[in-house]
Order: structure tokens, then sequence, then C-alpha cells
């Protein structure tokens, strides 16, 4: 792993988290904010890999975590945001070699992590009664974060994705 590319990697998950908690939090829809960590883990993932992927993610998650205005037990967004890193690794793993993935392929890949993130988180909170909300409002806490994910989806990860290609150019 080289300097070059952590440092990115940092810069995108500080960039991406400061960004969620403050800027997108005035944008929130029913108390969901658009899940821009989630979209760079995606972003990294899709051209470095799973484990690169689930390193981010777990980092990122972590970071989410313990930012305020955080108000869940910590660790929550580190389990999410590390499956994310691995799926969405899958799906680069699978495609053919030196092929990038298309269009269709990232949306529909974000809209996977995005739902399986947030169930994650979701689900670790209805375990750990952190707090305690219905199942109801967990789906459509769950539907709404897909929303913004998908929305976002377009405006966030080419720039991540062609950083990381310029970064390194990916040796498969």
């Amino acid at each position: 792993m080289s300097g070059p590319r952590i440092a990115l990697t940092a810069g995108l998950i500080t960039l991406a988290v400061v960004l969620q908690t403050s800027v997108l939090d005035s944008f929130a829809w029913r108390g969901i904010v658009p899940d821009l960590a989630l979209l760079v883990v995606v972003g990294v993932a899709l051209v470095r890999g799973g484990e690169f992927g689930m390193v981010t993610g777990f980092a990122a998650g972590l970071v989410l975590d313990l930012a305020p205005p955080a108000d869940h037990l910590a660790g929550r967004w580190a389990l999410a945001l590390l499956v994310v890193g691995y799926v969405a690794g899958r799906v680069r793993q699978d495609a053919r070699p030196g092929a990038a993935p298309t269009a269709t392929t990232v949306m529909a890949t974000v809209a996977a992590c995005s739902f399986v993130g947030s169930s994650i988180f979701a689900l670790t909170g209805v375990v750990l009664r952190d707090p305690a909300v219905g199942i109801g409002e967990l789906l459509q806490a769950i539907a709404i974060s897909l929303v913004w994910d998908l929305l976002l989806a377009p405006l966030v990860l080419p720039g991540v994705m062609a950083a990381f290609r310029r970064l390194e150019p990916t040796t498969r």
C-alpha cells in the first residue's frame, strides 16, 4: 500500500464525513442525510478491490461513528461500511480483467451497497436496542438512504474512481 494512496483515501474519508455531518445535514429528509462516506467506500472498492475497500470501509465507518453528532453506539457504521467495501470489491473482482465497470454496474452496486450498509446499521441498532425504533421506521430509513445514495452517486463516484485510477493504474 503506497503513501499517496493512503493520503488520498484519508483525505476523501475526511472530506466525505465533514460534508456529511455538517453541510448535508441541512438537506436531511426525515432525518436521513446523504451517505457520502458509503459512496467513497464503493468508489474505492470498485477501483482497488475488496481488501482495500474493506479497510477503507472500516476506517470511514469508524470516523463516522466517532464524528459528532453521533447518537449511536460506536462500531455500527464501521461494521456496515466494512461489509460494503467487501461487496463492492466483489463486483470489481468479478469483472473482466482490465475493464472498467459500466454505469449500470456502478449504479446497481451503489443500490446493493446502500441497501446492505443501511440494513446492517439498522439491524445492529435493533439487536443492540440503540435506539428502540419500529421495523416500519427502519424500512423507511433504508429506502430514503437508498434514494439519497442513488441521487448522489453520479456526482461523487466518477471523481473518486478517476482519482484512484490516475494515482496508480490498476495492474490485474
